[in-house]
């Protein structure tokens, strides 16, 4: 277990040694791509990416809590991070790497997808995520990021190797045996009517597919924080860098529920019986409550950095990250 652990920190994650945190991997990285390509260095400078000090700060923590093992601790400080600064390349990786690490691929998958979005030519990334579109079965999505990759990169190699693996599967893949599928199908529209009794457990079995059905994945959600639920079914997400908070209906429909001046860094939300949600505004230290209509109220303020939100009863309960402690507020 050790010398997977050692493995990975060596060739997965991306930590940085000093104690001021600053993220020079990027850089070095960047240097070798323009040194492949022939472009001069002098005729591109490029500007150290420096992330604020809070999300340095989480960030380190999280390669903390990495060493010793505890990877739940790890990951919620990386996510600590990319929530205050949501464009933290270097934070998202090692999300990404731990959740591949726990087998986790489709959330590991999600994560370096973000990577993408944001820096299309990290290609240790792209190639990270054709793998893991690989192991889920996704060989198509795998060959289209593996085509992303350009000879001159660092993970081109390795690339080709799995673009090999993957057309020699492609060849080896067995056809569907047709016949025993008919078979079985007309096995089951011959059997005799006394099985009725049989029918009881129908609905059980018809449900499968619904239960299969409601799960889905609600995608382009820039930088998607807290959430919460009303009395209705309807699902509302906060996005930290848009300042909104989206509404997505029971049939899977999202609109801007409210986008408003109020709303400053979203990071967690809570909704009590009345259909009412609570916001902690991370950058504007407040709590702010929107009704069912979408009337923005301030409820709480000066709360140095609102992080969660719970309602229990009458009560709602902030951490502050700011002043490491927890209100307790009478509604």
């Amino acid at each position: 277990m050790q010398k997977k652990i050692k493995k990975l920190l060596k060739n997965s994650m991306r930590y940085n040694k000093n104690s001021a945190g600053k993220l020079m991997k990027k850089i070095l990285i960047t240097l070798c791509l323009l040194a492949n390509t022939g472009l001069m260095l002098s005729a591109l400078p490029v500007k150290a990416y420096e992330p604020p000090t809070e999300a340095k700060l989480q960030y380190n923590q999280g390669i903390d809590y990495y060493k010793i093992g505890q990877y739940d601790r790890a990951m919620a400080s990386f996510r600590q991070a990319i929530s205050i600064d949501p464009n933290y390349i270097d934070a998202y990786y090692n999300l990404g790497s731990i959740l591949e690490y726990l087998k986790q691929e489709e959330a590991a998958l999600a994560v370096f997808k973000q990577i993408i979005v944001r820096k299309p030519d990290d290609y240790e990334s792209v190639f990270k995520a054709a793998n893991l579109s690989y192991k889920l079965g996704q060989n198509d999505k795998a060959k289209t990021y593996l085509s992303l990759i350009p000879p001159q990169s660092t993970v081109y190699q390795k690339a080709q190797a799995l673009t090999a693996s993957l057309n020699k599967n492609t060849e080896q893949q067995p056809k569907q045996p047709e016949s025993k599928v008919q078979t079985t199908q007309t096995a089951a529209q011959t059997a005799p009517e006394k099985s009725q009794p049989q029918t009881q457990q129908a609905p059980a079995a018809a449900t499968q597919p619904k239960t299969e059905a409601s799960n889905q994945m609600y995608n382009n959600i820039t930088s998607p924080t807290g959430i919460a639920t009303d009395a209705a079914g309807n699902l509302y997400v906060a996005s930290f860098s848009d300042n909104l908070i989206y509404k997505i209906t029971p049939d899977g429909k999202r609109i801007v529920f409210i986008k408003n001046a109020k709303i400053n860094g979203p990071i967690d939300m809570a909704s009590d019986t009345q259909g009412n949600i609570y916001v902690s505004n991370y950058n504007a230290n407040n709590v702010i409550k929107i009704t069912p209509t979408g009337v923005i109220s301030e409820l709480v303020s000066n709360v140095q950095k609102p992080y969660g939100v719970h309602i229990n009863g009458t009560f709602l309960y902030v951490s502050c990250q700011g002043s490491n402690s927890v209100l307790k507020y009478k509604l």
